[in-house]
């Protein structure tokens, strides 16, 4: 049994870590698209993909679902939906980087929240200084830093605290990737009235559509499908500490595939928000 136990970890940890590459990836490759077409569309057209595929694979029997497990699809819905909207516009205003570790904001809090003990309290305080670090960074590069990529940022990071709060709840109401599959679609839903404002009269573009097809596999196809099987081999306070790495991931990510450089105060303001992330998750325990 705790061989059978250690290999289910293993596993899980390993997902995890996959989802963060494809996620961060997959942002990375969304930077130019964004910029050609706009951010709104680009990000619902991936969400409409990611659910179409996930519908036609899961079928979820929507006629079944009584009000308990409908409310908990329509909450990670418009989690869903917020986070990624929010996020992209943020991406199109502010380097990867930054971005990224603004919106961990929200996973933070989370884990914050269920921290015991004044000591807990350092935890918020040193990811805060490590982002002042990354803000100081920026603000002093061309153009400086916009206060709107700020604030979309840190919307998308509620939109991720709804989603881990959620996502544990959706999986154990609902078998499978049905609750899965309905939330991707709620959020889909939701999302598609803020690209038709952004796209107008035009119709999306050929390309777009090819790219987003494309993108949706990246994020949030694989990452979501990912992450509900790792949170039901793990438990979510050792999730949490996986999630830790992603501002190090992007960072990475950003580097490689944007050249969006970072500064040695950069770099340690990451390694303090990692840091902070991995703390407060075990002061939860």
């Amino acid at each position: 049994m705790p061989t059978r136990l250690g290999q289910g970890i293993g596993l899980a940890v390993c997902l995890a870590v996959a989802a963060m590459v494809s996620v961060q990836t997959g942002v990375s490759l969304a930077v130019p698209v964004i910029h050609d077409y706009g951010a709104l569309s680009t990000s619902s057209l991936r969400l409409c993909w990611a659910a179409l595929a996930l519908l036609l694979f899961v079928r979820p029997p929507v006629h079944r679902y009584g009000p308990a497990e409908w409310r908990a699809a329509l909450i990670l819905g418009a989690g869903m939906a917020v986070m990624s909207l929010a996020f992209f516009l943020a991406i199109e205003r502010l380097p990867q980087h930054l971005t990224v570790a603004l919106e961990f904001c929200g996973p933070l809090a989370v884990a914050a929240l269920g921290a015991r003990g004044r000591r807990a309290l350092a935890w918020p305080l040193l990811a805060a200084a490590g982002i002042g670090l990354l803000v100081s960074g920026d603000a002093h590069a061309a153009g400086g830093v916009d206060p709107v990529g700020i604030a979309f940022a840190l919307l998308a990071a509620a939109g991720w605290g709804v989603y881990i709060v959620m996502m544990k709840k959706v999986g154990h109401a609902f078998p499978g990737l049905q609750g899965l599959a309905v939330s991707l679609a709620v959020a889909a839903l939701l999302s598609l009235p803020f690209a038709a404002v952004e796209a107008g009269t035009v119709l999306f573009p050929g390309r777009q559509l090819l790219y987003t097809a494309g993108l949706a596999v990246l994020v949030p196809l694989v990452p979501y499908v990912l992450e509900s099987i790792a949170l039901r081999r793990m438990p979510a306070a050792s999730f949490g500490v996986l999630m830790s790495l992603e501002p190090a991931i992007g960072a990475m990510s950003g580097w490689i595939l944007l050249s969006q450089g970072m500064s040695p105060g950069q770099m340690l303001g990451t390694g303090l928000v990692v840091a902070a992330s991995v703390g407060v998750v075990r002061a939860g325990r």
